[in-house]
């Protein structure tokens, strides 16, 4: 199974469950269980039910948890951690995890030091058994580990949920890309055109060659034919001649 796949599944029975919370309490309990699933990477299918109604409630921290595992950062976390629950181990990871997405979501090449900085980790064989037991594994990433340059290059990596403020950016970037493809595509028929144009001057020319030289075939035929005549009367005329010496 695929990850686009497994995610789709994880994605659906968790909106289910969440969807079929009897009360806030049981709905907290569900995004605690969300976030921390091994395997679930997205999480704005989620954010967007309609009866996740946490706010002003004694569990709307919660609330806040779910964006910040849909959006956020390690980074985010620690600077909010006073206003958030506290993260059980299984969802640090996870946080972690989507905290490299969004690097290599910017970056191709993440230096070392960079990835310690925002991950809290303190020497490069850690960052590098994380990078490649946790991100590469899961199939999250794929990059490669430079140690000589101390550096992650990046490969792929899959794509997380998108902010509220990245939709307008999305869809200027999608409609810029539809008007590059659909100029391209004029280009390329033009061209198309231009060859068809080109293949059938050329078949025109080489026909006139080929009438040409057929001409010249014929002209030369006839010229050598014109000039072998006067020579067998030539040579009849002198045998009467002999003859009648004779």
């Amino acid at each position: 199974m695929d990850i686009e796949q497994k995610q789709s599944e994880l994605i659906d029975h968790f909106v289910k469950r969440a969807s079929a919370a009897s009360d806030a309490a049981a709905l907290a309990s569900v995004l605690v269980e969300a976030t921390s699933h091994p395997s679930l990477f997205a999480f704005s299918e989620i954010l967007a039910l309609p009866n996740l109604q946490l706010e002003a409630t004694e569990n709307s921290a919660y609330l806040d948890m779910l964006r910040l595992f849909a959006h956020g950062t390690w980074s985010d976390y620690k600077s909010n951690a006073d206003r958030l629950p506290q993260l059980i181990s299984d969802q640090i990871l996870k946080l972690k995890q989507l905290t490299v997405l969004t690097l290599a979501e910017t970056y191709k090449v993440l230096p070392y030091d960079q990835l310690m900085q925002e991950l809290d980790v303190t020497n490069v064989r850690e960052l590098e058994d994380f990078l490649i037991n946790e991100c590469m594994y899961a199939g999250i990433v794929r990059g490669k580990l430079d140690q000589l340059r101390r550096c992650f290059e990046v490969q792929f990596a899959a794509g997380r949920d998108l902010r509220p403020d990245q939709l307008g950016n999305m869809i200027q970037t999608l409609s810029s890309w539809l008007t590059t493809s659909e100029n391209l595509l004029v280009s390329i028929q033009e061209k198309i055109k231009w060859a068809d144009a080109m293949s059938e001057i050329d078949k025109k020319h080489r026909k006139e060659v080929e009438e040409k030289v057929e001409e010249v075939k014929k002209s030369i035929f006839k010229k050598l034919h014109t000039v072998s005549r006067p020579t067998s009367t030539s040579e009849a005329m002198r045998r009467s001649a002999l003859n009648l010496v004779e």
